[in-house]
């Protein structure tokens, strides 16, 4: 019994990997265009204090402003947002595909070189340079500096 419910279970998380349940009420939920798409009607139309329209035209401007953003959005995402979908899939998808087949190979190649260089840039540094700055350490350690305030 036990076996078969941990074979279940693999069965879920296999499953879960590829497909994927979506929150329909919260379709934000990392909260991504919270800044970018509240846009209402006050946001948009205003009327200062002293040159207010007739309350039927204000009232219908509102009505006919929301409800073609909404329908406009609606109708633009039915036609446009499964090709789109599609573009930005197959972009990410390539986006990941040069990260994990090129870019992240070509940084270890490049490392691995470079650590090689690296030994050898040290190695000269060592022979070449440390004789010479600790010469010059001898020379300029005895120099000592006084300053005397003159009146």
């Amino acid at each position: 019994m036990a076996a078969e419910q941990t074979e279940l279970e693999e069965r879920i998380i296999v499953k879960d990997q590829h497909v994927k349940e979506i929150d329909l009420v919260n379709r934000d939920p990392k909260h991504i265009n919270e800044d970018v798409v509240k846009v209402d009607f006050e946001d948009v139309i205003a009327e200062p204090v002293g040159t207010y329209s007739f309350d039927g035209i204000w009232k219908s401007s509102y009505t006919t402003f929301t409800v073609s953003k909404y329908w406009c959005y609606r109708l633009l995402s039915a036609i446009l947002g499964i090709p789109l979908a599609v573009v930005w899939g197959f972009l990410f998808a390539l986006i990941s595909f040069c990260h994990i087949w090129a870019v992240v190979p070509c940084i270890k190649s490049y490392l691995i070189e470079i650590q090689c260089v690296s030994r050898i840039y040290s190695l000269c540094i060592h022979t070449f340079c440390d004789p010479l700055f600790e010469a010059l350490s001898k020379i300029c350690g005895s120099i000592r500096v006084a300053l005397r305030k003159e009146i």
